[in-house]
């Protein structure tokens, strides 16, 4: 239920929490699948990132664009720390169903209101200050395949070494 309502406000909420939540229920899958040891390795290549680094990266992407952005939550984020962040998978997958609880709210905020926190800092991509609620929107989609396919990637180099 959002905002006292049984659905959320539109067809854009409703493909944007259907196809967000698949990616994000891949995510912890395959974490959960590799366990804290893997999922914590960084494949032998140069710039990689370890399975629980994109993940942890992707949860900091939607508070800082859903959260602070969209719903003026201003939720601090060091976006560097977030690429070499290690610790146990469950602690993770909760936080992953942390940030999926809220995205219903932040995203009804997106088509029925809008943009709250235009001023919001913590990403290199984008520009809050003059993006659309739908820009967000879909940056937040493109952000959320993009890194389920480098975490897909990066569990196949890993489970084959």
């Amino acid at each position: 239920m959002v905002n006292g309502k049984d659905q959320v406000s539109s067809p854009l909420a409703e493909a944007m929490l259907e196809i967000g939540g698949e990616s994000l229920e891949a995510m912890t899958t395959i974490l959960a699948d590799l366990g804290d040891d893997l999922a914590n390795r960084r494949p032998s290549l140069d710039g990689a990132n370890s399975p629980y680094a994109i993940v942890f990266h992707c949860v900091g992407m939607l508070e800082h664009w859903a959260g602070s952005v969209i719903g003026g939550e201003s939720i601090p984020r060091d976006r560097d720390a977030e690429f070499i962040a290690t610790g146990p998978v469950d602690e993770l997958i909760h936080r992953v169903g942390e940030v999926r609880s809220r995205l219903p709210s932040w995203v009804d905020i997106a088509v029925s209101e809008g943009i709250r926190d235009r001023s919001a800092q913590g990403s290199t991509r984008g520009n809050a200050a003059t993006a659309t609620p739908e820009w967000v929107l879909l940056h937040i989609q493109r952000e959320l395949a993009q890194h389920l396919g480098q975490l897909e990637l990066t569990r196949d180099v890993l489970t084959q070494a």
